[in-house]
């Protein structure tokens, strides 16, 4: 064997392996003599037949070719490339051994006589099918994303009108549909958490009453998992029965106490049951509010079932009876319980806050709640550091003297860790106001209150009050 037969030896090899990791499979089409020269490698891929395969004309492949993808590939192919140009096609194959379809990529190179006429196309077959698959799946979700975000927002849009038609002033607006934005964030974390597939019941009370009084509350029954609108309606409704109690019920006294008990019943669907006791003498309401209005339809429609409220002296007992169309199948791997909400700070003001001297940074990527942070802030009395929407804005700001900050856990990408190490090391008290639900606290193991969006901002500036208090001197 000569030099050159050697050099072309192991330059044949060196193609061979190089296709071979690469997992295409190569051929070549003498179109002169009408024959498709398959190789082991294309032949895995298309499931071909090694060795020539009579194919005169692009006709001879079409019933290997999709029906939907026969015109692009034929016009690609037949198209009068210049010789030496390559060409490249995506379609599905159809097998003609198993009969699976699976997609590839063909791309070649047209040699052509004199005349112009084509003589010999030699080319690589790629199997693309995975990343057909990952591509479809993303067009899926980002259409059912699409599809649940108007959802949310026709949904925050509804009770913000029927709220408004049942409230005679702003603040209890504000406070009323600031409560009711929250029940709906707390579910949809949960279902965030569960891939929406839905929500477990016991995490959906553990939500809605962990933080709200402690000691105070119970809740207990089977293991139940409900669909997202279930879980949804379900949030709400114990919002509403929550907000309730916090205002006239038993959780406006330190003695009362509201139980939260549920149970299966045989037709697949379950009975949820809330009762308060200790609290004071209970009177009948002597108009209907909208919270009655989602507890008796929206809640009990969304259920597939009942709702029913009784106003007994002795303290409120709701009972909602849901359907088997509320109850899902059990995931195979359910998320954990989330934790006690204590570190989230839950603040009602008892009068305005005043913030008055206190110099607060603003680190929010969000223009509008940045805006909103703001004006709160300022209308307590604060002044404002900022706003940062980017964390080199915020790293530059922290020159200046900050007493506390308020820190959104995100920046367009970038997490605001870097800004809260520095004011950690200073000893400035910081918050957490953010839309990520952490699996444990604040996020990095600080030491901060949390506040979950969405927010009330009086929220977030009595939590600012309270981290300031023993920090500055009074005035």
């Amino acid at each position: 064997m000569t030099s050159g037969e050697l050099g072309h030896s192991e330059e044949h090899r060196r193609l061979e392996l190089a296709l071979k990791v690469a997992g295409l499979g190569e051929f070549e089409w003498d179109m002169a003599r009408g024959l498709l020269m398959v190789s082991e490698r294309m032949s895995a891929i298309t499931g071909f037949p090694v060795g020539p395969m009579a194919a005169e004309t692009t006709r001879d492949l079409q019933p290997f070719i999709h029906a939907d993808d026969w015109g692009g590939f034929r016009g690609e192919l037949e198209s009068q490339r210049p010789a030496g140009r390559t060409y490249e096609v995506e379609y599905r194959h159809i097998r003609p051994d198993d009969g699976r379809t699976v997609w590839v990529r063909v791309a070649g190179v047209v040699a052509r006589d004199a005349a112009g006429k084509a003589l010999r196309v030699t080319g690589i077959v790629e199997d693309i099918t995975p990343r057909k698959v990952e591509e479809t799946q993303r067009q899926t979700l980002m259409a059912e994303l699409d599809h649940r975000v108007k959802n949310v927002l026709a949904t925050v849009q509804a009770l913000a009108v029927q709220t408004a038609r049942r409230t005679t002033s702003l603040d209890a607006f504000l406070a009323n549909f600031g409560g009711r934005l929250k029940a709906l964030g707390s579910a949809n974390e949960l279902l965030t958490a569960a891939r929406w597939r839905g929500a477990a019941i016991d995490h959906l009370a553990a939500a809605e009453l962990g933080a709200l009084a402690p000691g105070q509350t119970a809740w207990e029954g089977p293991e139940l998992f409900l669909t997202a609108r279930a879980a949804n309606a379900l949030a709400l409704g114990l919002h509403e029965l929550a907000a309730n109690a916090l205002k006239f019920g038993a959780l406006s006294v330190e003695t009362g106490r509201v139980n939260l008990r549920w149970a299966r019943l045989a037709d697949g669907g379950f009975e949820l049951t809330w009762t308060e006791s200790g609290g004071p003498r209970v009177n009948p309401p002597t108009r209907r509010g909208f919270g009655s209005a989602l507890l008796e339809q929206v809640t009990s429609r969304e259920l597939n079932g009942e709702t029913s409220i009784d106003f007994h002296p002795a303290g409120v007992v709701a009972r909602l009876r849901a359907g088997s169309a509320a109850v899902a199948p059990r995931p195979a791997a359910t998320p954990a319980a989330p934790p006690a909400r204590i570190a989230e700070t839950v603040v009602t003001a008892s009068g305005p806050v005043n913030l008055r001297g206190a110099r607060v940074l603003i680190v929010e990527d969000a223009v509008l709640l940045a805006m909103e942070l703001e004006t709160g802030l300022s209308d307590a009395g604060a002044q404002v550091i900022g706003p940062a929407y980017e964390l080199e804005e915020a790293m530059a700001l922290l020159d200046q003297p900050i007493d506390a900050a308020v820190l959104d856990a995100n920046l367009n990408g970038h997490s605001v860790l870097p800004v809260a190490e520095v004011l950690a090391k200073r000893r400035t008290p910081f918050l957490f106001a953010t839309g990520y639900g952490e699996a444990s606290g604040a996020p990095g193991g600080f030491d901060a209150p949390v506040i979950r969006k969405p927010y009330d901002v009086t929220q977030v500036a009595a939590a600012v009050a309270e981290l300031l208090a023993g920090v500055m001197p009074h005035p």
